[in-house]
């Protein structure tokens, strides 16, 4: 073979080959769908961003259409009975799945953005900068997360949404970043970091360049973790009035549920339907962090494997035994 053609052949390899990053994301999945459990979280999920998509064709009515008989139960009308403002319940528990999955993603990644920046700058300077953002974060860690979120959305009320968003990340990211600047402390003695110093990189370059991409599966399992804290907590504000009352989400229906006293009227339907979906939405995300902590720990994923095969071992050598 000429010094051309091995050429063209390498170079018809490399380009067949496929990216890098491509290659990690499906192996990811496949992780993550060999695993039963997230298997179940993808699917849920799934649906409830499928709902959030297509919810103006989904709903038979509009979010906040009204004119309906007030407080009536189940009908073929409505199917979950109507308001007490006389308001389809099922179409806006179809609306308000935008709201906690837009909250939750939005408020999720922005959570685990400050978490990773903090976390990783953290964990990987020394000296009095470090000792000042050591104190930060145990002061977030200490003071309890509802009473500081009821706190802050009580001081910025009438925000709206973004208002909402922004108290979960204020709240929210403390947690994370522990967690990043541990792994990145056991990181930053390693090799491949040493070269990288010595050989003249920036501490940006290092942290961003070397430390990040070891990290990908443990930021992706402190993401879903956000977003799940994320859903619970603006529901919690709307529940509790702090949030903006005009919008239509799952809290804001358990919200005038219960001062409507859907429960004396008999329409347990109102509090049961919008709980539900919180705790569906929360628990696919619960869910697909099991499949998450299989990618970060190969043991988890091949635990399954290794019984399978050792098992018709151990039998035989209890049979020769006998």
């Amino acid at each position: 073979m000429t010094t051309t053609q091995s050429f063209k052949s390498i170079s018809t390899e490399e380009v067949a080959r496929p990216p890098h990053r491509l290659a990690f994301i499906g192996r990811a999945f496949a992780t993550l769908w060999a695993n039963w459990k997230s298997r179940l979280g993808l699917i849920i999920l799934g649906l409830f961003v499928l709902v959030a998509i297509f919810a103006p064709w989904l709903a038979p009515y509009g979010a906040t259409q009204d004119g309906f008989p007030r407080n009536t139960d189940a009908s073929w009308a409505h199917w979950f009975g109507t308001t007490a403002a006389g308001e389809d319940v099922l179409s806006q528990l179809i609306y308000g799945t935008r709201i906690s999955v837009t909250v939750g993603f939005i408020a999720g990644a922005l959570s685990t953005l400050v978490a990773v920046l903090i976390g990783l700058s953290w964990g990987y300077i020394r000296g009095f900068g470090a000792e000042v953002v050591n104190f930060i974060v145990n002061l977030f860690l200490v003071i309890p997360g509802l009473p500081l979120m009821i706190v802050i959305a009580a001081y910025l009320q009438n925000g709206g949404l973004a208002m909402i968003i922004a108290v979960i990340v204020i709240t929210g990211w403390a947690w994370g970043a522990r967690v990043l600047r541990s792994q990145t402390q056991s990181l930053r003695s390693r090799d491949f970091v040493t070269a990288a110093r010595f050989s003249g990189d920036s501490s940006f370059r290092v942290v961003f360049h070397e430390i990040l991409p070891n990290m990908t599966s443990l930021i992706a399992g402190s993401f879903f973790g956000a977003a799940t804290a994320a859903i619970l907590a603006e529901a919690g504000l709307e529940f509790l009035g702090l949030g903006d009352s005009s919008i239509v989400s799952w809290g804001t229906i358990l919200y005038w549920a219960q001062n409507s006293n859907a429960l004396l009227t008999g329409q347990w339907i109102l509090l049961f339907a919008p709980g539900l979906c919180i705790a569906l939405l929360a628990m696919s995300l619960t869910l697909i962090n099991f499949g998450v902590d299989a990618i970060s720990n190969p043991r988890l994923r091949e635990g399954s494997a290794k019984a399978t095969r050792t098992a018709p071992s151990a039998r035989t050598e209890e049979g020769s035994e006998r």
